[in-house]
């Protein structure tokens, strides 16, 4: 089943239904709901009516290109303001308060540069 122009896993629904960028666990779960499809199901075991009507309920919401574009709008909205925000966006630094002189790794990526991290083995003579 593709949607979105994105292929759909065989998992249960809403899990499946998550690999949409903009559609989690409970939004899956509440597009189940509103077709009248058992949760419990595969998404291999959909029949096409079902997967017509998952596909409509989808389409009311905004999902991957339109959401990403709307997300990056914004963020280039806040570094074009010259806002505070903005600022930490354009700099890869967290933008929500968070301390950074730890546990920032996430936006910074996985970069450790403390003294034990870097050591190498010394040779032995």
């Amino acid at each position: 089943m593709r949607i979105s122009g994105i292929t759909i896993p065989n998992k249960r629904l809403p899990y499946a239904l998550a690999t949409l960028y903009g559609v989690g666990i409970p939004r899956g779960l509440s597009i189940c709901k509103q077709a009248g499809i058992d949760p419990m199901k595969k998404a291999d075991d959909l029949s096409t009516e079902e997967e017509n009507a998952i596909r409509k309920i989808i389409e009311s919401y905004k999902v991957e290109g339109d959401l990403k574009r709307e997300v990056a709008g914004n963020i280039k909205r806040l570094k074009d303001i010259a806002s505070y925000r903005g600022s930490r966006h354009s700099k890869r630094l967290p933008t929500r308060g968070q301390r950074t002189k730890t546990n920032s790794r996430t936006v910074r990526g996985n970069v450790r540069r403390t003294m034990g991290s870097g050591r190498r083995t010394v040779e032995k003579t």
